[in-house]
């Protein structure tokens, strides 16, 4: 059942291409038989991960909203979260029985972060397609988000990416926050990612 407060809502961010839609997919799939899910994606002038999400059936399309941030889509995570701010309101109009909310950003840097008037808690998802180095470039997504996803571990061999190296600049760019290795077309890490939101969010 949802708090007092309201739904718990999660922020996912990360890079064009990093996998947030594939993680967004695989956590409604993996949430939604005991819990009550919803999602809010951002993009910039579509609604593609939206409808994205849709095609994957990831939720029934009643429970999957898309906004059009227009401009720079960090805005609309971030200094102005109206929008996103009044989609929640109308699912949790609409479906008054909400546990979770998912809000997807539109691809962004590592600079991007959510308000936390917008977000109860946050993912960052990067990939090591980026290169392994992407830890210790650090920005707010690595240092300050509360759980950090590395994804598409299974292609660090054809990258070049020492994930070794990756764990270790990770661990200390984030101190004692936690992060996780995944790689989403398998669902592999997606058990402990579920954990992390049960426990943190209170579910």
């Amino acid at each position: 059942m949802p708090s007092k407060n309201g739904p718990l809502r999660v922020g996912i961010g990360g890079p064009v291409g990093s996998g947030k839609t594939a993680l967004t997919d695989k956590l409604c799939k993996a949430m939604r038989e005991k819990y009550s899910v919803a999602v809010v994606t951002n993009d910039i002038y579509t609604k593609e991960d939206a409808e994205a999400l849709v095609r994957m059936q990831a939720l029934p399309s009643e429970r999957i909203v898309g906004v059009e941030t227009g401009g720079c889509p960090h805005t609309a995570i971030r200094e102005d979260a109206s929008i996103n701010l009044q989609a929640i309101a109308d699912l949790n109009r609409r479906i008054p029985d909400l546990d979770v909310v998912f809000i997807e950003s539109g691809g962004d840097n590592l600079a991007a972060t959510f308000s936390p008037d917008l977000a109860d808690l946050t993912i960052y998802v990067i990939s090591v397609c980026q290169g392994e180095e992407i830890p210790r470039k650090g920005g707010p997504g690595i240092t300050r988000s509360d759980l950090l996803v590395i994804n598409k571990k299974d292609l660090a061999p054809y990258v070049g990416a020492d994930l070794e190296v990756m764990e270790r600049d990770a661990t200390r760019m984030r101190a004692e926050k936690p992060f996780v290795f995944s790689d989403m077309k398998r669902g592999d890490g997606i058990d402990r990612i579920v954990e992390f939101l049960t426990v943190q969010g209170g579910l």
